[in-house]
């Protein structure tokens, strides 16, 4: 298959750049996946660790931008676990 799309991309030299951000966004959403699946939220062993989500932090920030709320201060609101 990369056979094929070196000699497409030697007879028609406009393909290149489509090859290219095509590879590009393939590999951002690779990336992305693994980030993804490496976040403090996704168990891969259950008998290791069944509950995961117990072991954050009150003041773990859910949202990328909190515009109004401060983290530092928030009391945990339930039990122990």
């Amino acid at each position: 298959m990369f056979r094929t799309a070196v000699e497409h991309a030697k007879r028609h030299p406009g393909l290149i750049p489509q090859f290219f951000f095509i590879c590009l966004g393939m590999g951002g959403a690779s990336l992305y996946l693994i980030r993804l699946a490496k976040g403090p939220h996704v168990t891969w062993n259950k008998n290791n660790n069944p509950e995961p989500w117990n072991n954050l932090d009150p003041t773990y920030q859910y949202k990328f931008v909190a515009i109004s709320t401060d983290y530092k201060n928030l009391k945990k609101e339930g039990p122990e676990f």
